[in-house]
């Protein structure tokens, strides 16, 4: 891994996102935060947007070394550590059905997401791809990961996370009150909202207003979603790469997702103690927390102006058919 050559700037800048990523995590752990659910993700874009927006320019450009290594590098490595919340036996119990009913989502989301995004609403590819890869996999983290491999612009990055964090809001409260009107045991319920909800915290906080075990079926197959981020990763790649004339170019392949397949299949054979799962997982947030203020950080209100309604317009499509398409889905294959 090489180092900027300034590295002033690569000490400091990468210092302020590791600081404000840790005060992002631990903003997320206080207890008025137990309702809104946001997550130390969405609370780090947020401070670097803040950021961002009101330093001034030649402080940012004399921190911009460690900015782009937290951008790139720290980015890269926290994917690559977020396999070590799954294992295969954890996701083997949800049955072939809901492996089905995940792949089902993503593959639908994605392509229907990008068709809608760029023939419907007028949106370029990357802006597509990004909010139709944080509705359909993981949230927050399937952006930054989509990003890695399409390697898009910060502003686009963070509408398509400012997308999720709306709609995984809404699904938070509006799913609870859908559930005595879905005809679902609890544990179909579950496995509905963690196929359809955006963010892991997101799903946790729905399953739970309903029941333990519902809270607890939802989180499982939310993970299995976020195992499916590596093979989607590749359908992204696939999609990105096409041509003007509807021709595939070269696929570039995302080392990192084999990395990410590794840590699930080490961390299912050799299982680690607990406490040090658990330390590791911290880590891995403020990593990925890292990266979300450094990407706040490059974000301009005017880039995001100029983005206009439509993205929100494609979320809120996309939304709506994981609401509802994804209850009929669940209804036939569960």
């Amino acid at each position: 891994m090489t180092l900027p050559k300034t590295p002033k700037g690569f000490l400091a800048g990468t210092l302020l996102c590791v600081s404000a990523a840790w005060l992002s995590w631990m903003a997320a752990l206080l207890p008025w935060n137990q309702k809104a659910q946001l997550s130390a993700l969405t609370l780090a874009i947020v401070a670097g947007m803040a950021l961002g927006n009101g330093a001034p320019g030649k402080l940012l450009e004399r921190l911009h070394p460690g900015l782009r290594f937290c951008q790139q590098k720290l980015l890269r490595l926290g994917i690559v550590l977020y396999g070590i919340r799954l294992t295969v036996d954890d996701l083997s119990k949800l049955g072939p059905r809901a492996f089905v009913l995940d792949v089902t989502v993503i593959g639908g989301v994605l392509l229907i997401g990008y068709w809608l995004g760029t023939r419907v609403f007028g949106l370029d590819r990357d802006t597509a791809l990004l909010v139709s890869a944080g509705s359909g996999i993981c949230g927050a983290a399937a952006v930054l990961a989509t990003d890695r491999v399409i390697e898009s612009e910060s502003h686009k990055v963070s509408v398509a996370v400012a997308t999720v964090m709306v709609f995984g809001t809404v699904a938070m409260f509006l799913y609870p009150l859908l559930y005595p009107h879905t005809g679902f045991t609890e544990r179909q319920f579950g496995i509905y909202t963690g196929a359809t909800v955006h963010e892991v915290a997101q799903a946790l906080a729905a399953g739970r207003a309903v029941s333990q075990a519902a809270s607890d079926t939802a989180v499982i197959t939310k993970m299995l979603r976020v195992l499916l981020l590596a093979p989607a990763l590749l359908i992204v790649s696939r999609m990105r790469c096409r041509s003007a004339t509807g021709r595939l170019g070269q696929i570039k392949f995302p080392w990192f997702v084999f990395w990410f397949g590794a840590v699930i299949v080490a961390q299912s054979l050799v299982p680690l103690p607990p406490p040090a799962r658990a330390h590791l997982i911290d880590l891995d947030t403020v990593l990925l927390s890292s990266a979300m203020f450094a990407l706040g950080v490059g974000t301009r209100w005017q880039q995001l102006k100029q983005a206009g309604p439509r993205p929100l317009l494609l979320a809120a499509a996309i939304f709506a058919g994981l609401v509802s398409g994804g209850w009929m889905i669940t209804r036939l294959l569960v």
